[in-house]
């Protein structure tokens, strides 16, 4: 059986870029990771905060939360990205990107067992060549992970909130096959561009994709959907290596 050809950086369509975690990159942050993704590198930093947004104080909703912010910092691509505060406004790919991220943690995670907490988690791009968000939820479990078990350790919970892992990955149709992991060549040059968030126990938290000025019928859909399993099961196995060092 002939294998399929490779891709430009000598990957087959069902292989991960090289995922590797450097973890307590921040000292003063209850709990981070630097998550190099191939050439995509971003730091996950989570801060607790001992109490929680007005909005739950009123509506007296019980346990915690999680708020993300994600930002590309200004040498992380070819081109000088400007801050948004030099704007005066968030960028509207950084504020969509940013709900992705609480909204895949919080999907994973108890809340009431969390306590009357809130959790930060700030993703900054270093240097971003494909999956920044994907890196950023995938980094983001690692980090609050590790927050968690400082936590734990210092009595503050009893037990961990997460009632599964989560990780995210890209998928994407390039030259006509369906491709695993998108660099930015990738990415750019891609017909069909899909993001999967997806949890431990197989079942998908969030999809969004879309033809890049083409369509996609149910079977390239599907092998997307498989070579995203694919992708995060190997993300997953990575996690659980990196939180237990």
């Amino acid at each position: 059986m002939d294998m399929p050809a490779p891709r430009a950086d000598g990957r087959l369509p069902d292989q991960l870029r090289p995922v590797r975690f450097q973890n307590h990159i921040a000292p003063h942050a209850s709990g981070s990771t630097l998550i190099e993704w191939g050439n995509t590198r971003v730091i996950c930093g989570v801060t607790v905060e001992e109490s929680v947004p007005r909005w739950m104080k009123d509506q007296k909703v019980p346990g915690g939360w999680i708020t993300a912010e994600y930002s590309m910092l200004p040498y992380s691509t070819l081109d000088r990205k400007a801050r948004d505060i030099s704007k005066l406004k968030l960028d509207g790919r950084s504020q969509e990107i940013q709900r992705l991220i609480g909204r895949s943690l919080r999907a994973v995670l108890d809340l009431e067992k969390l306590g009357p907490r809130t959790l930060w988690i700030d993703c900054d791009v270093l240097q971003a060549d494909g999956g920044t968000r994907t890196a950023s939820i995938t980094g983001a479990y690692v980090a609050i992970s590790l927050a968690v078990k400082k936590l734990i350790a210092e009595g503050k919970l009893t037990g961990s909130p997460f009632t599964q892992p989560v990780a995210a990955v890209s998928c994407g149709v390039v030259a006509g096959r369906p491709v695993l992991d998108l660099d930015y060549l990738e990415d750019k040059d891609a017909a069909v561009d899909m993001n999967i968030v997806m949890g431990g126990s197989g079942e998908f938290i969030e999809l969004q994709a879309a033809g890049e000025e083409a369509t996609f019928g149910d079977d390239q859909l599907a092998e997307l959907l498989r070579l995203a399993k694919v992708g995060i099961r190997g993300l997953l196995a990575a996690q659980s290596e990196a939180i237990l060092r």
